[in-house]
């Protein structure tokens, strides 16, 4: 049970990487088209600035479980390496329980009814002539919420096994 769990979880990583990096260059193509467009034949699109933005939303919500499967979270512990080696993964099981699926899963129980709206009305952007598809942008925090419990547990067995 615990080797398809992990599995699964680089799974989800692998795919979140892959929709980061796309978002990645879907931001910087646009920034490049925009900046061309304004300087270089005085126009311009607030469909593309949309589209900018919307790739940098989920750039920087889906960096949150990257950074988290990669270890690269920040630890703000000034006496852990006084202490037993086992005191490390005691403390993460501690803060996975107390800490991280308590507030990712408020996020989504706080955002879910946000983002159903969203979905039930295919919210599109605030700005006139602007790009249609926000809902598709909102539903990325609850998934990045649920991805960061399924990281956060992966990374907690991974230690054990270890």
């Amino acid at each position: 049970m615990l080797t398809p769990f992990l599995a699964f979880a680089r799974w989800l990583d692998r795919l979140t990487l892959w929709a980061a990096m796309a978002a990645t260059g879907v931001l910087a193509l646009m920034v490049l088209v925009n900046v061309v467009l304004r300087y270089g034949f005085g126009s311009g699109s607030i469909g593309l600035q949309d589209l900018a933005a919307y790739a940098f939303a989920v750039l920087v919500i889906l960096s949150v479980p990257l950074c988290h499967a990669r270890g690269g979270h920040v630890r703000v512990e000034v006496i852990s390496e006084r202490l037993p080696a086992a005191y490390l993964p005691r403390a993460d099981a501690l803060a996975w329980a107390l800490f991280l699926v308590p507030v990712f899963g408020l996020i989504v129980w706080a955002g879910w009814g946000d983002v159903v709206f969203s979905w039930s009305i295919h919210e599109g952007s605030t700005n006139p002539g602007g790009l249609g598809g926000q809902y598709l942008v909102k539903a990325v925090l609850p998934i990045a919420a649920v991805l960061m419990a399924v990281q956060g547990l992966a990374a907690l067995l991974r230690g054990s096994t270890a």
